[in-house]
């Protein structure tokens, strides 16, 4: 399973998306359950995809996410190829089908 970085600030988040290529962000809160549920299937499918960079914003903590990224549930997957938004999924995420998208992606970026 592949660890993801911790991001508290939108300069984290903007500084995380403008130094890496291909990267994937988890937006979750603390009390969401999908949320739990989904992350370790998330962490678990990026293991197929060492070249993404990943990680972590709570909402929780870092409430101004919502504003600066246009996210209206959590959790929100995003990933960005550089520094462009090309995969949006909310709430409940069908695995495969996100991998499927993913693996999409990848081949024509790596």
């Amino acid at each position: 399973m592949r660890e993801m970085s911790d991001l508290h600030s939108i300069e984290e988040v903007d500084l995380f998306i403008d130094e890496h290529r291909l990267i994937f962000l988890y937006i979750s809160r603390t009390n969401c359950s999908v949320c739990h549920a989904l992350l370790p299937q998330v962490k678990e499918m990026m293991t197929k995809y060492p070249e993404i960079e990943l990680a972590h914003v709570n909402a929780d903590y870092l409430e101004e996410i919502a504003g600066h990224l246009s996210i209206f549930t959590v959790p929100v997957l995003l990933l960005y190829v550089d520094g462009k938004e090309t995969i949006r999924e909310a709430r409940f995420v069908q695995i495969e089908q996100l991998d499927r998208k993913l693996n999409r992606i990848y081949e024509m970026n790596t």
